[in-house]
C-alpha cells in the first residue's frame, strides 16, 4: 500500500468510488503479504479500512463524527515504545495495553456522541479489534456485532467484524461458534480464501480433521494462499 490509514487525509478519503478503490488496494495488500502477517491480530486490516471509511461519514455531512473517528483511527495507528521516537506523527504508548485502552476511549466516545451514524458503527468495530487484543472477549464480541448489526452484507469491512467474532468466540473456547462465523466469512468473495484458511485452522483445533481438509481444498488454485492452504494439508497428512 502507497499510505498508511492515518496517513490518508479526509479529502482524499471522499467518495463511494474513492472508498471501494481503497477497500480493494487494502485487500491485495493482505493477500500479497498474508505470510507476514499474524492473522491472531486483525489490526492491520481492520486499522485500514476503518480508515478509508470515514469518507462515507464525510460525504452524508458529519463533519463532525468523522473528526472523532479519525482520532479513534489515529490512536489505533500508534506506536508503542517506552523511549520517545524520532519523526513519528501518530501517539506513542508506553505499553500495548495503554494503547487499546486509548483506542476503547476514543470509539467509545465516538459511539456515544454519534449514535444511530455509521460513524458509531465503524467505531464499534474499532473498539472490538482493541478490546479482542486485552482478551475482553464478552466485549469485544458484543462491540463486532454491533458494527455488523448495522452495515449491509455487501459492506466491504465486514469480514474484519466476522473475523472479529470468531477469534472472541476461539478465545472463549467455542470453536464451534467460531467456525460457524468463519463459514459466513466465507461468503465474502474478497476474503473468501483466507476465511476458508483460518476456517480450517478452528476445525483442526476442534480435531475434525476431514473437515479442515475439506476448508483447504476449497482455496482457489490461483489464490496467494494456496501454498498456505498446501503447505496446511500436508501436515494434516493429505493424500
Amino acid at each position: 500500500m502507497s499510505k498508511t490509514a492515518h496517513e490518508l487525509t479526509r479529502k482524499e478519503m471522499k467518495g463511494p468510488d474513492r472508498f471501494q478503490a481503497v477497500a480493494s488496494e487494502v485487500a491485495a495488500w493482505v493477500v500479497k503479504r498474508q505470510k507476514h502477517l499474524v492473522f491472531g491480530a486483525v489490526g492491520v486490516l481492520v486499522v485500514a479500512l476503518i480508515g478509508i471509511g470515514i469518507s462515507f461519514v464525510v460525504e452524508s455531512g458529519h463533519a463532525k463524527a468523522a473528526d472523532a473517528l479519525y482520532s479513534a483511527v489515529d490512536a489505533a495507528s500508534g506506536e508503542v515504545s517506552s523511549i520517545p521516537l524520532p519523526n513519528v506523527n501518530t501517539p506513542i504508548y508506553k505499553t500495548a495495553e495503554d494503547k487499546e485502552k486509548a483506542v476503547i476511549e476514543a470509539a467509545q466516545k465516538v459511539r456515544q456522541g454519534f449514535a444511530n451514524t455509521r460513524a458509531a458503527s465503524t467505531a464499534a468495530l474499532l473498539e472490538g479489534d482493541a478490546q479482542l487484543k486485552l482478551g475482553h472477549y464478552d466485549e469485544a464480541i458484543a462491540a463486532y456485532r454491533s458494527f455488523l448489526s448495522g452495515v449491509s452484507p455487501q459492506d466491504s469491512l465486514r469480514f474484519g467484524g466476522l473475523d472479529g467474532v470468531a477469534r472472541a468466540q476461539e478465545g472463549k473456547g467455542d470453536l464451534d461458534g467460531a467456525v460457524a462465523t468463519y463459514r459466513q466469512a466465507t461468503e465474502i468473495a474478497a476474503f473468501k480464501d483466507l476465511a476458508q484458511i483460518e476456517l480450517a485452522r478452528v476445525l483442526a483445533k476442534a480435531g475434525k480433521s476431514e473437515e479442515a481438509k475439506k476448508a483447504l481444498e476449497a482455496v482457489s488454485k490461483d489464490s496467494a494462499f494456496e501454498t498456505t492452504a498446501q503447505e496446511r494439508l500436508a501436515q494434516l497428512g493429505a493424500k
